[in-house]
């Protein structure tokens, strides 16, 4: 009977204690884990923990994908004379090539390119140094505006001294132009609306830069490539604009010399920040060291293209296609350290032993040598890079030399063809002029032929008898 009440009793016992239960101990009462002891975080804090707080070991960002090899047609133009009409396009210019300029033949020369022009399609107008048409004559940049989903574009063009650049009327109404057959359609802009710039080489397409009016397109082209929107072009330094109307629609007489280009990490391929003040003078801007490089190809007839004219369209060469160099950084991926047996088992890492240091980061077996082995890749690469950049820098110079040498041929051409023309303008006359001498002889001998026929006449009658 006394085992029995026990049993009750101990029953009675258990479910008291499953019906209550003691209070969690205040905050400031939790005790902490010992120091021989390594405690993980929980699951979801371990998830909330920012990427750049993580160690490099630990850290695997989305790696940059090269753009895929892009056709082009590159083509001269003979730029117009006085500010060509707008027109409006349906997808967004591509982004900026690279096209190192050459040296400048004489300093009255201005570069006028290279930059995206519409001819039915966007193609690229090779850069070029050229006198200006008329002494005081100023070049004006291209003009790019992103408007719902179109672009509205203005070629570079001449402009004589008098002359101010007007951006085309907000609320223009303009006939969306028709590209050429075959022609498939880039994406539309995207980005904020108004003035811009095409991205930086190596971007995603259809992105924008926005920029003030008359900025220099390749003034993107030292930036990184922009995988998202972000990215723009702000204070404009050391600027003189007088004759500027409160809608900044009219700008005369604009010298920019800088200008300040901003992106967030988030929009750059190689994740860093940009904030760096640029030339904005056109072929400073064009020979900057692009951080991808996307070579604009040489035109194939040195034959400058007319201004583009709706309707009237021209024979464009075939395009040549592109590829992209991609520095070893932006497409190789960082890597993460392999996890520890414990790590792979759920394990905490081991602890230190009281007094002694906690390690961090301690690397793994062979990390050492893919890293030289890394190392030794982009140290190979670069100098390929290196070696292609100057290969392309000579094959510029000399493109430059035979292009002048054309020039001085066909100068020199032109001087023989204008000689001949005075000598056979001068044979033709003295040719002329001695017809006429003759004629002129004939007439005389003629009239004094005649005139002895009267004489002779009048002698005989005379001594005829009667």
């Amino acid at each position: 009977m006394r085992f029995i009440i026990a049993l009750i009793v101990a029953a009675g016992a258990l479910s008291a204690c499953n019906s209550q239960s003691p209070p969690p101990p205040p905050a400031d009462q939790t005790a902490p884990p010992a120091a021989d002891q390594t405690a993980p975080p929980p699951p979801d804090q371990t998830a909330q923990t920012p990427a750049e707080n993580a160690p490099e070991s630990n850290v695997s960002q989305e790696t940059y994908t090269p753009p895929p090899p892009q056709p082009v047609v590159s083509v001269y133009q003979d730029p117009p004379t006085s500010q060509p009409p707008p027109e409006e396009i349906g997808w967004a210019p591509p982004p900026m090539l690279v096209e190192p300029p050459p040296t400048q033949p004489n300093p009255q020369y201005v570069w006028t390119g290279g930059y995206w022009g519409w001819y039915g399609n966007w193609v690229w107008i090779h850069g070029r140094w050229a006198p200006p048409p008329r002494p005081g004559y100023r070049w004006f940049q291209p003009y790019y505006d992103h408007r719902g989903p179109h672009v509205v574009f203005v070629g570079g063009f001449w402009g004589a001294p008098n002359v101010s650049f007007v951006a085309p009327a907000p609320g223009l109404s303009l006939t969306l132009a028709v590209p050429l057959p075959g022609i498939n359609p880039g994406p539309p802009p995207m980005g904020p609306e108004g003035v811009f710039v095409p991205p930086p080489p190596g971007s995603v397409f259809g992105l924008i830069v926005p920029a003030p009016i008359g900025t220099p397109p390749a003034v993107v082209i030292g930036a990184p490539p922009v995988v998202a929107v972000g990215m723009r072009v702000t204070n404009i330094s050391n600027t003189n604009i007088t004759n500027t109307t409160i809608n900044n629609t009219t700008i005369n007489n604009t010298t920019i010399n800088n200008v300040t280009i901003n992106a967030p990490a988030s929009a750059t391929a190689n994740h860093v920040a940009v904030n760096a003040t640029v030339p904005a003078v056109a072929h400073l801007a064009a020979a900057q060291t692009p951080v991808v490089r996307v070579p604009a190809p040489t035109p194939a007839s040195s034959k400058p293209l007319p201004p583009y004219s709706p309707g009237h369209p021209v024979s464009l060469p075939p395009p040549a296609v592109v590829h992209a160099v991609v520095p070893a950084e932006l497409t190789r991926p960082r890597a993460a350290a392999p996890p520890t047996p414990e790590a792979a088992r759920g394990a905490p890492p081991p602890a230190a032993r009281p007094g002694e240091p906690q390690p961090a980061g301690r690397p793994a077996p062979g990390n050492a040598a893919a890293e030289r082995a890394a190392q030794q890749r982009a140290a190979q690469e670069q100098q390929q890079q290196r070696a292609a950049q100057e290969a392309e820098a000579r094959r510029n110079a000399a493109q430059a030399a035979a292009e002048r040498a054309k020039q001085q041929q066909e100068a020199a051409a032109e001087v023989k063809r204008k000689a001949q023309e005075q000598a056979a303008e001068r044979a033709k006359q003295q040719a002329a002029a001695a017809a006429e001498a003759k004629q002129k002889a004939a007439e005389a001998a003629a009239a004094k032929k005649a005139a002895d026929e009267k004489r002779k006449e009048a002698a005989e009658h005379k001594t005829t008898p009667q």
